[in-house]
């Protein structure tokens, strides 16, 4: 793995803070107290509960999904914790939309001579369905080359910079160049964030280009965005919510050469450019004709939404969430006779920890100064969307919300001897986790697989667009037998349960380490529920410029 200026940085951190020892963390008697009554058995029942066949692999608005909500609204109401959804009730609706094409969508690419690229539906593009327009079209439109379709000056790269988008399709490759510290080229890549950059420069639509040879999306499952209040659309990965968006699609890599070579662009240059940091943008010399017809299956899915309110008298209006989405991917095509998803480690363990940090603040009788708030989210797997909806349309006030916990697939399969701290080196959130770590024995480590992109794949990152400081606690690396390679056993777990119906009661866990787990993110939220200072962004950190201000 190279090293960036932040993957340095970070561990200059980590060894900082190893030399000189911080004061360790005083845990309250009574807190020490309901810490230590935490039982992996409540964590596996909570688990084998929701990863039950009886769900169905809780999909997103589908009646499976509707027992877990049924199940958690359930827990919290036998715990004390007071409904804080829309109207009085643990839930907040969700409006989705899942939009399908109508028919067959047209396509044509032509050169600078009118003479059409010779193009197979399917293999060489795919036009998806608008979740706004039930028609759209295009006509004769440019294509502009647009490089990684990254707008950051504050970053010193612009994709944008002297490129007239006007009018045009951007066409552009997802990456980003190796100078991009790795949380941020992760939040670069982000899909609504590029859509929202073309279109702020002018463009109606953009064209995706795969890097590198294989196979183009299928759309036959449709695609999912949120609706707002308005019936408008709020949140999408193919549709910059608030502009005339008339087109989005995606091409091969073999059709990205084509249309390089028509401005006589050698992509293998265009692509080192790139990735050295040094744009590559240029008007392509083809135009597009397209057109397509969307068709809508509107669902009503729900987060679920609970709190406990906060003992001082000022600081119980403001709030500490602990997250985790509820969903997972129901029932899809047969792997080794199974075809439910059941989800087990994605995320019903997630859900399980944040009900046991619940019960842990449960039994206090003196709650922390801060209100706390747990919410379980619906549509993480259709792209973070109920989790979108929540942060850009909160139960309580946004801007009294100061940081946010999440728990997706902690993958608790061994011992809990180190952690991975997603986000929380970009604020003051990093202090109260190492203080936690410490108190449980617990090593802090960097993230071993950056390449992931785990930042801006999980429910933590619709809370950093909102600009509330967030994090997301995942397995490090250490082992009891100190080869320090967990992450390698995990990718070959992952391999063959992530996101198969392989993936339920049956496997490979570590309830103690679910313990161990839950008490650390507990002491994490408690610590920032306590602090009489709000958590603050890092001085010139890109994520607090960027979305900080609220």
């Amino acid at each position: 793995m190279k090293l960036n200026l932040a993957t340095l940085a970070f561990a200059s951190m980590l060894l900082s803070g190893a030399a000189h020892a911080q004061a360790p963390l005083t845990v309250p008697a009574p807190v020490k107290q309901a810490l230590e009554q935490v039982q992996p058995a409540d964590i596996k029942a909570h688990i084998a509960y929701l990863a039950d066949d009886r769900l169905q692999g809780r999909k997103a608005g589908t009646p499976g999904y509707q027992l877990a909500v049924d199940y958690v609204t359930r827990q919290l109401k036998e715990l004390g914790a007071q409904p804080a959804g829309d109207d009085g009730t643990y839930i907040q609706k969700v409006r989705l939309r899942r939009a399908f094409l109508k028919g067959d969508a047209t396509f044509a690419a032509r050169d600078a001579q009118g003479v059409a690229l010779p193009l197979v539906a399917g293999q060489d593009y795919v036009v998806y369905p608008s979740p706004k327009l039930p028609a759209t079209s295009v006509t004769n439109v440019p294509l502009a080359f647009a490089g990684y379709g990254i707008s950051a000056p504050e970053l010193g790269y612009d994709d944008y910079k002297g490129l007239d988008v006007k009018g045009k399709i951007v066409v552009i490759v997802r990456g980003a160049p190796r100078t991009f510290a790795s949380t941020v080229a992760s939040a670069s890549q982000d899909l609504a964030g590029l859509l929202k950059a073309a279109v702020q420069h002018g463009a109606v639509g953009l064209l995706l280009a795969s890097a590198h040879a294989g196979p183009l999306p299928s759309l036959k499952a449709g695609t999912y965005s949120v609706l707002g209040p308005t019936g408008d659309v709020a949140v999408s990965r193919t549709f910059a919510a608030g502009s005339k968006q008339q087109f989005y699609g995606a091409v091969s890599a073999a059709t990205l050469q084509r249309l390089m070579q028509t401005a006589a662009l050698d992509t293998a240059q265009v692509f080192a450019s790139l990735k050295s940091g040094k744009p590559a943008s240029a008007a392509l010399k083809t135009t597009v004709t397209a057109s397509a017809q969307s068709t809508y299956q509107d669902i009503e899915s729900y987060n679920v939404v609970g709190k406990f309110v906060g003992s001082d008298a000022k600081l119980k209006d403001e709030y500490v969430v602990h997250s985790a989405h509820l969903d997972h991917l129901g029932i899809t095509a047969p792997v080794k006779g199974d075809s439910i998803n059941n989800g087990a480690h994605d995320n019903a363990s997630g859900v399980s920890c944040v009900l046991e940090i619940a019960k842990i603040y449960s039994k206090l009788k003196e709650k922390p100064k801060r209100s706390m708030l747990f919410v379980f989210m619906t549509g993480e797997e259709l792209g973070l969307l109920g989790s979108a909806a929540f942060a850009a349309n909160p139960t309580v006030p946004k801007a009294k919300i100061v940081a946010d916990v999440n728990m997706d697939m902690p993958t608790l399969i061994a011992p809990l001897l180190s952690v991975v701290a997603l986000g929380a080196p970009h604020s003051s959130l990093i202090e109260p986790v190492k203080s936690a770590a410490a108190y449980m024995n617990v090593a802090l480590e960097q993230d071993p697989e950056p390449e992931q992109n785990r930042f801006i794949r999980s429910d933590q990152y619709s809370f950093v667009t909102a600009g509330i400081p967030a994090l997301h606690i995942k397995y490090g690396n250490k082992t009891a037998d100190g080869k320090n390679n967990l992450s390698e056993e995990v990718q070959k777990w992952r391999a063959v349960t992530y996101h198969k119906p392989q993936d339920d009661i049956n496997g490979q866990f570590d309830f103690d380490a679910a313990k161990k787990y839950v008490q650390l993110c507990f002491l994490i939220g408690y610590q920032v529920a306590q602090n009489p200072a709000r958590p603050t962004w890092n001085k010139g950190d890109f994520f607090g410029a960027r979305y900080g201000k609220r």
